[in-house]
This record gives structure tokens, sequence and C-alpha cells, in this order.
């Protein structure tokens, strides 16, 4: 899984990015400071089920921190995107294509709305982040409408003359996308075009549809970011103007330098919390000392910075995902070496057992006999819908 940080330029983009991954990639108040794709992994909390056991886990892939499993999840941040991305400009038809392989968005904006339309500082409030939600959307479509159109009415009627189906000519067309043949189904559903005869469909019928694809394949949630420079009044004005696309009020430079303090050893902090501890005050030189302080007062007004909030919300709510857990051993929630719950897997949402033992090894799937749940010990079947930290163990044949 991969979620593409997406907004215009010098909105906090590789801020947040950095906060998210701890990576340094180039930061600086001015557009298009990044210039090629930056790929780090982040990671969501997810509780984990040793402490059901009482015993220690031992974490392979997804560390545990005080019972919390903190779960990897890839992010690609792409150059800031301009009004014209779709037609090359900006380099947007450069930038769009790395995107092709993300299953969601997350839209940083400034909410202050203190940059303009390229990414140049301007006045507070000058500038209405809402209108960049839209922009981009209609970015975004254009974008799949052209990879749609491309020598469409040709295709279209060698499937009517071939018999093919309507989802499979539309798949064909989306290779390279990542949006699944359910995304495809539902946006048909969602959409006015008559499937029998994709031949007829108008360019405006076409641009409906890759809408719909779009909601359905590639979700967003808004990031309103420097929320520190702006009111919360503000915060909510914007959420309800991009409804239904949830938006979470961030403070990427915050999280930044509260990650960064944190591995330096000068305070205590976990991504997420709400507060952070000073570990030797007499460390800390006076502007670390002022800047902390200032954190202090924005977790104080807002709750947190949340950027960690805004990353799980997109994973959980956004993408429908849960965590499962894996063992070979249902009794005593451990692998073949013995070690507790080494394995904590993303998956979406009533993904049938069987599918998940494919997401473990390839042979379990294709092996597979039945699936056994680690809390109650029943025979799940292969179509059996796991649901969120599940700890199950696939019975395969040898």
């Amino acid at each position: 899984m991969e979620i593409g940080i997406v907004g215009k330029p010098n909105v906090g983009k590789s801020t947040f990015f950095n906060a998210l991954t701890l990576l340094d990639v180039p930061m600086a108040p001015y557009p298009f400071t990044t210039i090629t794709p930056n790929r780090g992994v982040a990671a969501i909390r997810a509780p984990c089920p040793h402490t059901e056991k009482g015993v220690a886990c031992t974490p392979g892939n997804a560390k545990c921190v005080d019972g919390t499993r903190w779960v990897p999840v890839s992010l690609v941040d792409v150059p800031g995107l301009v009004p014209g991305a779709h037609a090359g400009k900006g380099l947007g038809h450069k930038f769009l294509d790395d995107l092709r392989a993300a299953d969601g968005f997350v839209q940083v904006v400034d909410l202050s709305g203190a940059t303009d339309e390229e990414g140049r500082l301007a006045e507070h409030g000058s500038h209405d982040p809402a209108e960049e939600v839209r922009w981009l959307e209609d970015e975004l479509v254009a974008w799949v409408s052209e990879i749609l159109n491309r020598d469409f009415i040709r295709h279209a009627r060698g499937t009517e003359l071939d018999g093919k189906k309507v989802e499979e000519f539309l798949a064909e067309r989306l290779t390279g996308l990542s949006i699944s043949p359910n995304a495809i189904a539902a946006a048909l559903r969602g959409s006015t075009v008559e499937r029998a005869h994709p031949a007829r469909w108008s360019e405006e019928e076409r641009a409906s549809l890759a809408r719909q694809l779009l909601e359905a394949s590639k979700p967003r949630l808004v990031a309103a970011n420097k929320c520190d420079r702006a009111s919360k009044e503000e915060a909510d004005a914007l959420a309800g103007r991009v409804d239904p696309i949830p938006s979470v009020a961030t403070a990427a430079d915050a999280e930044l330098t509260l990650r960064r303090a944190a591995r330096a050893g000068l305070v205590d902090y976990r991504p997420g919390d709400a507060a952070f501890k000073v570990r030797d005050p007499t460390r800390l030189s006076p502007p670390q000392q002022k800047a902390l302080e200032g954190i202090r007062s924005i977790l104080t007004t807002w709750g947190s910075t949340g950027v960690q909030q805004a990353l799980e919300q997109m994973v959980y709510s956004r993408l429908g995902m849960i965590v499962v857990y894996p063992v070979e051993d249902e009794t005593h929630w451990t692998d073949s070496q013995g070690r507790v719950l080494p394995d904590a897997f993303l998956v979406p949402a009533n993904t049938p057992a069987r599918a998940v033992a494919y997401r473990v090894h390839t042979d379990l799937g294709e092996h597979f006999i039945r699936a056994i749940d680690g809390r109650t010990h029943r025979a799940m079947a292969a179509d059996h819908p796991l649901g969120p930290n599940t700890v199950v163990r696939i019975v395969a044949r040898k």
C-alpha cells in the first residue's frame, strides 16, 4: 500500500513527509524545492494483542512500544502540483505519473491561506485552501480522463464488436493506475454511461466516469497544514467546505521538530501524543527552549500536531484498512521459531482468510485448507472475512 502526499508548492508537503518518515528531504519557503518524488516509510498505531497474553511480543516488521504496534506504510511525496498540471504545466505530467501506484492521497493545503496558486508567499487569508482542494480534484480528473481518452473510440468499437465486458475494457485502458475491478464496478454503478455501447460515451460522460473512478479507487484526505498560523474557526470553515472529504488540522513543522528532538534524546515524545516532556532542560539552548515552548502552546490549543492522526485516518477510515497478526501456533501466538506475534499486516477490512494467506505467502494461499482464530480457536473457511486485530493461523497442505 502506498499513499501519495500531494498539493501545490510551498504548503509544507515535504515537511509533512519528513515528519512522518524522519527522512531529510529538502525543505525551503519557496516553490519547487522538491523536483523529484521522495519515497519513505511511515507507521500507524495499532493495539498489540500481546498484552492479552501477558507475555512480551517479538516484533519483526512492526515495532512494539508499550503495547502499541507501529505498522509500516509506504509514502510518496511528489513535487508541487499547480493548476494546469494535467496539461504539463510545472512538469505536471511527470509529477502526476509518479502517483499512478498510490492507493490514496493526503492533500496538504495551507490553512492560513498565505501561499498563492504557484506556491509563492502571500498575505494571510489572501488565498482559499478550499479552492486548492477543488482544483486538485479537477486536475486528477483531467489526468485520468486523458489516459482514458487515448484512441478511445477505436478501442471502444472493438470492444463492442468483440462482445467484451465494459469492465474488462476499462481495466485495460487504466492499466498502471492501480484501480481494482471492484473500484471500476463501483464507478460504473455511480455513473450514467450506457454499458453496452462505450463508443457512444461523450467526453462529458467519460470525464464524469473518471471522477467516479477516482472517488472509488483513490480516496483523499485534506491535511490543513500550518494550523499554528490560523484559527480553529478557519479550520472548521475549511472542513465544512471540503466535506465529504475529511480535513485534519496539522502543524507539520512542530511534529518534525518534536520527532527530531525525541530522536536526539532531548524530549520524551511519541507521535500523535498531546504532550511531551523535556528530559534535561540544561541540554537545551535558549532558542531550543523557546521553540519547544511554542510547540507546547500548539499542543494545548489543538490537542496534537495532527500529523499522525491525519495518516491514521487516511489508512483506517478512508482506505478501510485493518491490522491482522498471522501466527503458526494459535494457542501461544507464535511462529515456527517461537517468536510471539512477529508480524502485523495491513489488509482491507473484511478480507477473506484465504486472501490473507496469499498476503503472507503464495504457497499458503494456493494450498489453503482453513484458518483458525487465535482467540476463539474456531476454524474459518476460505471466504470467511477477518476483522480488525485478528490473530490467525493459516493451515495449509504441506
